[in-house]
């Protein structure tokens, strides 16, 4: 019997901060405003703004507070922060943020070169952000990294995956991004993962974070959306990677997250004669 795909998905547009924090040269804060108010006139009603981490870590996220500043609000759009900790969530909210991600991983070889602690202490650390977010009504949205693998670690199983969705669920986001971070995923080694995570989280709690590596993104994407999972995260033009996984190529492209969902009659409210114009934008942008 063929499988059943849903009705609607919902893109998560990462490519103004994923996908902007790996390019070699910093982007300048009126071409990031920019760049969002064109993705939220296309449609997009979920994008990532930018983070609140120090610019020694990631300089092409310096000036995240005047980008947010600068951008044109739409009522209807979540302008979302990442925020590695208490301070940076502090300053995601007089940014005037929508709500905010915290991040993850289930490799602890990860953890340790992505946030210089394990899993554990980086858990530790999100408990005072999610209480302050709880207090004052700021969703949550938890990532979850090298799902499929670590390029330290190799193949990360599938309930390591989803013990740490179900505490992160429980200490408080209301969604979890579950990445392929190096790419490396197939539609196999997904439908299993998926298939464990699901015995512990819904599929309503869950979205996908494929990078292209590969080029299986596509294809792993459809596994997710024949296991009841709507919410995909994409970056305009493929941009991104990771600057801690070394060869890990961009996010797969909304332009191509799009293209599927068409596909498959898979309604998503994108405008994608505007989406195109804001890639050629920011592609522009990039080669000058």
């Amino acid at each position: 019997m063929a499988k059943i795909f849903p009705n609607r998905a919902r893109i998560v547009e990462v490519g103004p901060r994923d996908g902007l924090q790996n390019e070699k040269q910093p982007i300048d804060i009126d071409t990031r405003v920019q760049l969002i108010n064109k993705l939220a006139d296309a449609g997009l009603s979920y994008i990532e703004v930018g983070s609140f981490v120090s610019p020694k870590w990631v300089p092409q996220m310096a000036g995240s507070d005047q980008v947010f500043a600068g951008i044109e609000r739409k009522q209807d759009v979540h302008y979302i922060a990442l925020t590695p900790n208490l301070r940076g969530y502090e300053q995601a909210v007089l940014a005037g943020a929508s709500e905010v991600a915290i991040f993850t991983t289930a490799s602890e070889a990860f953890a340790q070169k992505n946030t210089n602690c394990s899993i554990a202490e980086n858990l530790e650390r999100f408990t005072p952000i999610i209480a302050k977010a709880k207090a004052q009504g700021m969703p949550v949205r938890g990532y979850i990294s090298c799902i499929a693998g670590c390029p330290y670690e190799g193949d990360i199983p599938p309930e390591a995956v989803a013990q740490l969705a179900v505490k992160l669920i429980e200490m408080g986001c209301y969604e979890i991004s579950l990445g392929d971070t190096i790419g490396s995923g197939t539609p196999e080694q997904i439908t299993a993962i998926l298939k464990v995570v699901l015995q512990h989280v819904p599929a309503d709690k869950l979205a996908v974070h494929f990078h292209d590596t590969n080029g299986r993104a596509l294809e792993n994407i459809r596994v997710a959306l024949q296991s009841g999972i709507t919410v995909i995260d994409s970056a305009i033009g493929g941009l991104g990677g990771c600057p801690y996984a070394e060869g890990a190529s961009g996010n797969v492209a909304t332009e191509s997250v799009i293209g599927l969902l068409d596909e498959l009659n898979i309604a998503h409210g994108i405008n994608l004669p505007k989406l195109l114009q804001a890639s050629a934008f920011i592609t522009q942008a990039l080669k000058s």
